[in-house]
């Protein structure tokens, strides 16, 4: 297995080498890659996002990438609904399990994809992050399905705590999130476990 330091040292030569960001090379498909890696790296792999997010924020850069952590954009949206002041009351009133269907009721994948369209602008790359963080109330393949209709021309790199086989996902390498086909693996790590 490659040891997760090299896989994310092999992130940005593999968008400079290849024609990822003209959205080329891959028979008609969409751009949607997944990099996966065990959970016990998420503290290593956020810090890898931030270092990448300064060495292209610059005004000349090919790349310009863009994050969307998805938990950030799950407390946006229940803002937006006038959700989030009220949901500890709720919970000392109702319990949580009242709280946990008001929010999934709430946290719809359109209502997150239309906040992701309304920041797109010159942007080139979209990175997906905080797919841990917001599970079980916002599920990875339900935005990945949703934003392929919006993102058709824009590469999304999706930062998966868990396994990606190309078949199925699997958060934590526990949890079966569900089947999904259209994404490709950014960069392999050979085996498709961890342990």
């Amino acid at each position: 297995m490659i040891p997760i330091k090299k896989r994310l040292e092999m992130i940005i030569p593999k968008l400079q080498s290849e024609s990822l960001l003209q959205c080329k090379g891959q028979g008609g498909e969409i751009s949607f890659y997944i990099f996966d890696y065990d959970s016990k790296d998420e503290l290593l792999v956020r810090d890898y996002i931030r270092y990448f997010l300064q060495q292209f924020n610059t005004p000349d850069s090919l790349i310009r990438p863009i994050e969307f952590d998805l938990y950030l954009l799950m407390i946006e949206t229940l803002k937006r609904r006038n959700i989030l002041d009220r949901v500890e009351h709720m919970e000392e009133r109702e319990g949580h399990e009242r709280v946990f269907k008001a929010i999934k009721s709430v946290v719809q994948p359109e209502n997150i994809i239309q906040i992701i369209q309304e920041r797109m602008t010159d942007h080139n790359l979209v990175l997906l992050t905080g797919v841990g963080k917001v599970w079980p109330f916002v599920r990875s393949h339900t935005i990945l399905n949703n934003l392929h209709h919006v993102l058709d021309t824009v590469p999304v790199i999706m930062f998966f705590p868990g396994v990606y086989d190309q078949t199925e996902l699997r958060l934590f390498n526990k949890f079966k999130d569900d089947n999904y086909y259209r994404a490709f693996k950014l960069i392999d790590n050979s085996k498709g476990v961890y342990k």
